[in-house]
């Protein structure tokens, strides 16, 4: 006999996830978080609280308005963290809320504590002031998350040197800062600090910025970056740490140079939380920084244990984590259901980037025939309206069936726009889907229609209109 059929490690968006679904199945379920609050580090340190201060730094400092109505708006001098902080404290409290009533309206049980694995089947929950429990699940989801990786060279303990975590309990706004890291997480908090006038400079080893994006957009993007006016060091590593007190931190450089900065912020990547679970003495195989090593259903060297989310690695989405998460449940009550291979990507840089499918480096590599279409929203009537001057929608079609492969957006509402594309790519459709389609006029979403006729337009005879660009 066993308690539940399915005990879940953490509440996070993959942890509420599977134990929704399984407790739609009729299962009895329970939840174990360590937290005294729910919803993990995407609602209370990471993905909601810093997606809001980006939109209050962009509110506060008057971005998006500047120059766009005859008039220049700029961040009120006395703003303090306070300012920033208000509407994130209001963000997280209302998820926070919003997990505990659907996991109590799903007859999930909750237990605030810290599990460990006792053996594969038994899970041994520690709560202060309470005495230990031991409970039995025919199924464990292990949804633990992950935290920021911490390099040795960095002293965390010093209040001017801070992880992606500490960055959100700042005391005022620095005067200037540098991020070592320029991943996801790092080229976002680049860009809201750039966005309220503080100096700002990126220091990462790689040369080129977010190498998982199409090409032409990880150059659009460091362009937007840079003139917002975050300096780039790209291509360097941090060698040295010098701190004295009163005096600004001074980095430096794996070329030579030197950086003084009065804050750092440390973004190198995260490491998965499977410390002191006990996976591994259940038979359960880790991999570089704790990660859980899965299959395609994501269960673990245990067929009863699966894992899901950040703790399992790339891509650490809270979207992803949570379909994962139901593709698991799914499958290990003998319901198998797939996830779909084509997931989106959203970065919320100032400009957002949003990408689906194919990039044109990926298809080239593959000899795939295709065919680009562009769309500018400085031309877009939207566009033009939200003054919109640097956006731009790309859609790569195959160049003989003209299915759609991939679709690109750099702009405003990036992240929401890239769903027209991505639906269009999990059915299947190509360009005639776009041109038979009636857009709201006016919309960003029209520039779906214009990227399909650029694309058409090349593909017409050369004696009526000579070809832009295309791919082998």
């Amino acid at each position: 006999m066993v308690d539940v059929d399915l005990l879940v490690i953490g509440s996070g968006p993959a942890g509420e996830s599977g134990a929704v679904q399984a407790a739609r199945m009729g299962k009895r379920v329970v939840v174990v978080e360590k937290e005294p609050v729910l919803g993990g580090t995407a609602a209370n340190t990471g993905t909601l609280p810093s997606k809001t201060l980006r939109e209050t730094a962009l509110y506060l400092s008057g971005y998006r308005a500047r120059g766009l109505y005859g008039v220049e708006r700029s961040l009120r001098h006395e703003a303090t963290v306070s300012d920033f902080l208000y509407r994130e404290r209001r963000v997280k409290d209302v998820e926070r809320l919003r997990i505990g009533q659907n996991l109590q309206r799903h007859g999930v049980t909750v237990i605030q504590g810290t599990a460990s694995l006792v053996d594969a089947h038994t899970v041994r929950i520690r709560q202060e002031g309470h005495p230990e429990r031991l409970l039995t699940a025919s199924y464990l989801l292990v949804a633990t998350g992950s935290s920021p990786y911490r390099p040795p060279l960095y002293p965390f303990g010093d209040d001017r040197v801070h992880d992606s975590d500490e960055v959100l309990e700042l005391a005022e706004l620095p005067h200037s800062i540098v991020v070592v890291g320029a991943g996801v997480i790092g080229c976002e908090y680049a860009c809201m600090f750039a966005a309220l006038g503080i100096p700002v400079t990126l220091v990462d080893g790689r040369k080129e910025l977010l190498p998982f994006l199409d090409d032409e957009f990880s150059t659009l993007l460091g362009q937007r970056m840079a003139a917002l006016g975050i300096q780039m060091r790209l291509g360097f590593t941090v060698e040295d740490l010098q701190m004295t007190p009163g005096a600004p931190l001074r980095l430096t450089l794996s070329g030579g140079e030197v950086l003084e900065t009065h804050q750092v912020l440390v973004a190198s990547g995260r490491s998965a939380n499977t410390a002191g679970l006990g996976l591994e003495d259940v038979g359960v195989t880790l991999g570089t920084r704790g990660l859980v090593e899965v299959n395609a259903t994501y269960q673990t060297s245990q067929p009863h244990i699966y894992a899901v989310g950040d703790v399992i690695g790339f891509p650490a989405l809270a979207s992803t984590s949570m379909e994962q998460a139901r593709v698991a449940v799914l499958h290990a009550f003998g319901m198998p259901r797939g996830l779909s291979p084509i997931l989106p990507y959203g970065i919320y840089t100032i400009p957002e980037v949003s990408m689906a499918g194919e990039t044109e480096e990926s298809l080239r590599a593959k000899g795939t025939p295709y065919v680009a279409g562009r769309a500018a929203f400085a031309t877009n009537p939207r566009g033009q309206i939200i003054g919109e001057q640097h956006g731009r929608l790309k859609l790569l079609f195959h160049r003989e069936s003209l299915k759609l492969l991939g679709v690109h957006v750099l702009g405003e509402q990036a992240s929401e726009l890239v769903h027209v594309g991505l639906t269009a790519l999990v059915a299947g459709a190509g360009a005639q889907l776009f041109m038979e389609t009636c857009f709201n006029y006016p919309t960003l979403s029209e520039a779906y229609k214009t990227a399909t006729h650029n694309a058409l337009h090349q593909l017409e005879p050369r004696d009526q209109a000579a070809p832009v660009s295309t791919g082998t």
